[in-house]
C-alpha cells in the first residue's frame, strides 16, 4: 500500500505471526495472567502500547499478547485504568507538528517543512474527526498548536 502523501511504499517492518495458536517453543511460565501483569507493569513504567508489544516480543519472547490473553494490550490497559487520554497514533502526530514548528521558528524560510507541517496538521485533524467520531475523544475536543505541550504529558 502507498503512503498518503508521497507515492511511495512503507517501510518494511516484521511480519506478524502466521498462526494464531501459542507456538511450542513457548516458555509454559508465561501464561495469560503473567503477560497480563507485565503489561500493566510496562504501562505503569511509561511505555506506550506498541512499545509494550515489542518490549513482549523482544525481551521476553511473547509472539502476540492477544494470541495468549484474549485480550489486546489496550483491552488490558482499559480494564486498569491505564489507558491514555489520548490516542497514541494522534500523539505522535501531534509531537511530529510540535517539532517541526519549534524547527520554523529559526528557520522561517524552510518552505519545505513549512509544507510538512501542513501535512502533519491536515493528518491530526482528520485523526481527530475519527476518534470524535469513535467516541473516544470527546465531542469538543480541538487540536491547538498551543495546547500542543500539555497535551505530550
Amino acid at each position: 500500500m502507498a503512503r498518503m502523501h508521497t507515492r511511495r511504499r512503507g517501510q518494511s517492518s516484521s511480519k506478524r505471526p502466521s498462526t494464531l495458536t501459542i507456538p511450542e517453543w513457548m516458555e509454559k511460565e508465561k501464561d495469560a495472567q503473567w503477560v497480563e501483569t507485565k503489561v500493566i507493569e510496562l504501562a505503569k513504567a511509561g511505555n506506550t502500547p506498541s512499545m509494550i508489544g515489542k518490549i513482549l516480543r523482544d525481551q521476553y519472547g511473547v509472539p502476540l499478547v492477544r494470541m495468549i490473553t484474549g485480550k489486546r494490550v489496550m483491552d488490558i490497559l482499559r480494564e486498569n485504568d491505564l489507558e491514555r487520554s489520548v490516542p497514541e497514533d494522534l500523539r505522535n502526530m501531534i509531537a511530529k507538528a510540535a517539532t517541526i514548528r519549534r524547527h520554523l521558528e529559526e528557520n522561517k524560510t524552510d518552505f519545505v517543512s513549512k509544507r510538512g507541517l501542513q501535512l502533519a496538521e491536515s493528518k491530526i485533524h482528520r485523526l481527530s474527526k475519527y476518534y470524535r467520531k469513535k467516541k473516544i475523544l470527546p465531542a469538543d475536543w480541538k487540536y491547538s498548536p498551543d495546547q500542543a505541550a500539555v497535551l505530550l504529558r
